[in-house]
């Protein structure tokens, strides 16, 4: 007989995976492995089953069956039954096939009468086997199953005799222990004896289709993929193999002899990823799990030791969810045990690094569980034993909480909990072990708006800012972090700078030894530096200099936010003019090449405030400067796109020979017009600023005429938008210079929706929208659109604004439209 290969496996396992589906024809709903980790040699069974021929395990779902749980070996495939439906009338179950075709046409009379039916089934399914046959000639008997030691054997027949000496009710000795670490192998004379039963335990609770989201810290962090390590025997230390048999003794031990084996797996380094793997291959986890369900607190508490330890593991995190794990995991937050809560909620904070654990803590009440472990009353420095205890639980909660606050849904069952007070009152702690987990879970609750508020209203910015004052570092990065997502809202970065914050901050600068402290204080900075009167005190504290200091030599999450700082220093002239000063235009400059988007973003924004002084404009230009910036409009990104065209603005208004600069480049003007058919609201308003500066030199907007800009300006006049409507205007006017533009404007219907923009309540959209209709109004069918769109009215409240521009626009809007009046009145008296 010709044994299988873990090639062939694979081979039949892909042909079925191709008769799956969704639609009425298919044959199967789906096929899959029961472990996502492959070894080197192929086989997905852990080594202890290897041993015995054991290539994979398959969960096969018919159509018109339940799921069948199927073992693949070295001699066939066998259908898997529980042990409790053993017995001579499930033996024919029992029996191997040659393969997987044949099993399922006994099992699935859907998927037989599927095959009669189907040629073309048929077909496929002949050429499977002419290919499986060749490749079980190529890799016939391939597999190198793993046997015992002769040592393995012999100290297992001596840990069966003194098994049986030793009575149920006595108590195991040290030197006992040793060898009853050994569990005995049953004999076995075939595979069908060897091949235990695959119970598959679903993760249990909660509905596949529910829709959650994630923070934007985790925007690129995805379910964790299942990592493939190949694995020979040869680099398996002896650590693999005592761990596994520690593990086989877990599992018929009674409890004395339990928490001594649970005792000695803590003795080996469970942070490797060796010892790991030996407790999931060795059915481990699953013994550790059910623990937890005893009523023996030491069991308990040992089982979470490891499940703490090994769950740094991301293979690791995602068998235990897989197993139902978790959900026990969570039921023991209500135990009265204070120890079994710190250790619940640490391996909770471990396990939960990916979304799928996440929601399972949150529908199984975990997050509300959390919450509570967080109030107690830490309040003085000096606390008895038990208060001692208190303020490790809520430091264990804070940490499980701070995981599980990745999720949006979590952060708001956070809220909805009552966790915010709970957080606002540990933050005043002395307790600094608390305080690390305590900030890191407000940091990344504070991308939501209802917690930055929350926040502000609780105080809790002071504490904040007290602590970066702390000689903890990573305590003062997480404080940054925190102020760099809440410095979004003005009323913070004023409070920032009330509790001096800012000078706190800046001392940080030149901690540049820690790149995450660097990055969250310089992310920090950036966001307090939106408000000038911010950006006055940063030149106080001289940060100017330290953060040029940092242009160079700096990974990119320092250099965005630097560059960042940098772009919201530059608006005002002094810091411009410093920035040139110091040598910095061209290493600006040099970062318009790089490819990260948000760099991208801050730099063309930092380049284009220095392009308003001459002499940096001089030197952008020099550099080639505008034409990198041009490039970036072909960027797919809006937000590059849209910060590429605001910077370029100040550029043409500011270089010597713009009309000509513009021109030089290839395709660039039919680039910028092409824009306009963008669904981006803040690209459209940055292009038409660009369209309308471009259009001051008559050859450019000639150009522009013919790439057809005059009926696509006029496809954006209905937008609510007021910035948009600004700059819009503001193109208009100036597209209406050349030739009968102004003219083609009202034929393409532009004029009665551009009087509309009167009505906004933005007077920069007044005096654009003014400039337009006067340059409008000089065709008179255009007059008349306006006068019918009641546009009159508002042009003589307009004509009394102090705003000279408006007064003048507006009145000769006026003018226009009362001299075709009168020219009517006058033809119609001479007729």
């Amino acid at each position: 007989m010709v044994r299988l290969s873990p090639a062939v496996v694979k081979l039949d396992v892909e042909m079925l995976k191709s008769v799956c589906g969704a639609g009425e024809k298919r044959l199967l709903k789906s096929v899959r492995y029961t472990s996502d980790h492959e070894y080197s040699n192929g086989c997905r069974s852990p080594p202890w089953r290897q041993e015995f021929g054991e290539i994979a395990g398959l969960i096969i779902e018919p159509c018109d069956a339940e799921p069948l749980s199927i073992t693949c070996s070295i001699y066939g495939f066998n259908l898997n039954v529980a042990i409790e439906q053993e017995g001579e009338e499930n033996a024919r179950k029992r029996e191997l096939y040659k393969d997987l075709v044949t099993l399922l046409k006994s099992k699935s009379p859907h998927f037989a009468e599927s095959i009669k039916k189907q040629t073309s089934l048929q077909d496929l399914i002949t050429e499977h086997e002419k290919a499986r046959q060749q490749l079980a000639m190529k890799t016939s008997i391939s597999m190198k199953l793993r046997e015992p030691t002769l040592l393995w054997s012999k100290l297992e027949e001596e840990a069966e005799k003194k098994t049986r000496k030793s009575g149920a009710g006595e108590k195991a000795t040290e030197s006992q222990t040793k060898t009853l670490r050994l569990e005995s192998k049953k004999n076995a004379s075939s595979l069908r004896d060897r091949l235990s039963s695959v119970k598959i335990k679903s993760p249990g609770g909660g509905t596949g289709d529910e829709d959650f989201s994630e923070s934007s810290s985790e925007s690129e962090e995805d379910e964790e993929q299942s990592e493939r390590r190949g694995e020979n025997r040869t680099d398996l230390s002896s650590e693999y193999w005592e761990i596994q048999k520690l593990v086989k003794y877990l599992k018929v031990g009674n409890q004395t002899a339990t928490v001594i084996a649970l005792c000695c797996i803590r003795d080996f380094n469970l942070a490797q990823e060796t010892c790991q793997l030996a407790i999931r291959d060795g059915g481990g986890l699953e013994v550790l799990i059910n623990l937890l369900d005893t009523d023996e607190g030491k069991c308990k508490i040992g089982s979470l030791k490891i499940l703490k330890e090994i769950s740094c593991s991301s293979q690791i995190r995602r068998a235990i969810v897989d197993l139902g794990g978790l959900q026990t995991i969570v039921s023991i937050l209500d135990s009265p045990d204070k120890e079994l809560k710190c250790l619940a909620a640490e391996t909770i904070a471990n396990v939960a690094k990916f979304k799928r654990a996440r929601r399972t803590v949150r529908q199984y009440g975990g997050i509300k569980r959390l919450v509570e472990l967080l109030d107690c009353v830490p309040d003085s420095a000096m606390l008895s034993a038990e208060q001692e205890k208190d303020v490790e639980v809520a430091r264990c909660g804070a940490l499980a909480l701070w995981s599980c606050s990745k999720s949006t849904r979590n952060k708001e069952a956070i809220r909805k909990a009552g966790g915010i007070p709970l957080l606002a009152r540990l933050l005043k702690s002395p307790q600094k072990n608390m305080l690390i987990p305590v900030v890191g879970t407000l940091q990344e609750c504070a991308s939501e708006s209802s917690y930055r508020i929350a926040i502000q209203t609780e105080g809790m910015i002071e504490d904040l800012v007290k602590n970066l004052k702390c000689e903890n570092q990573e305590l003062q990065m997480h404080c940054a972090s925190a102020i760099f997502k809440c410095a979004e809202d003005k009323r913070t970065r004023d409070l920032v700078r009330q509790y001096t914050g800012l000078q706190s901050l800046v001392s940080l600068l030149s901690k540049t030894d820690n790149k995450q402290l660097l990055a969250a204080v310089t992310g920090a900075i950036w966001k307090c530096s939106i408000s000038m009167e911010n950006v006055a005190k940063f030149e106080e504290y001289k940060a100017l200099e330290l953060l040029l200091g940092l242009l160079t030599s700096q990974p990119e999450e320092v250099l965005v936010n630097v560059v960042g700082a940098l772009g919201e220093c530059a608006q005002r002239p002094a810091n411009r003019i410093a920035i040139g000063k110091s040598g910095s235009i061209p290493r600006l400059v040099s970062l318009l090449r790089e490819t990260n988007l948000a760099l991208l973003v801050n730099v063309t924004r930092a380049v284009g405030a220095c392009a308003t002084e001459p002499e940096n404009m001089a030197i952008i230009n020099r550099l080639d400067g505008v034409h990198l910036l041009w490039s970036l409009l072909r960027k797919p990104d809006p937000e590059v796109q849209a910060s590429a065209a605001w910077a370029i603005c100040p550029c043409i208004e500011n270089v010597k020979d713009a009309g000509e600069m513009v021109r030089s480049f290839m395709g660039g003007l039919k680039l910028i017009v092409d824009l306009l058919k963008s669904q981006n609201k803040e690209v459209l308003a940055s292009v038409c600023a660009v369209i309308a500066r471009i259009a001051t030199d008559k050859e450019n907007l000639a150009i522009i005429t013919e790439h057809r800009v005059v009926p696509m300006l006029a496809n954006l006049t209905n937008t609510e938008d007021d910035k948009l409507r600004r700059h819009l205007a503001g193109a208009i006017s100036h597209c209406c210079m050349w030739g009968s533009n102004h003219v083609a404007f009202g034929q393409e219907r532009a004029v009665a929706p551009l009087v509309r923009f009167l009505r906004s309540k933005d007077p920069s959209v007044h005096q654009a929208t003014a400039l337009a209709l006067y340059q409008l109004s000089r065709d008179p069918n255009n007059c008349i659109t306006m006068h019918e769109s009641g546009v009159v009215q508002p042009l003589i409240v307009m004509m009394g604004s102090t705003d000279e521009v408006l007064q003048e626009a507006a009145a000769g809007c006026v003018r226009n439209i009362r001299l075709l009046a009168l020219a009517n009145d006058k033809a119609k008296y001479f007729k």
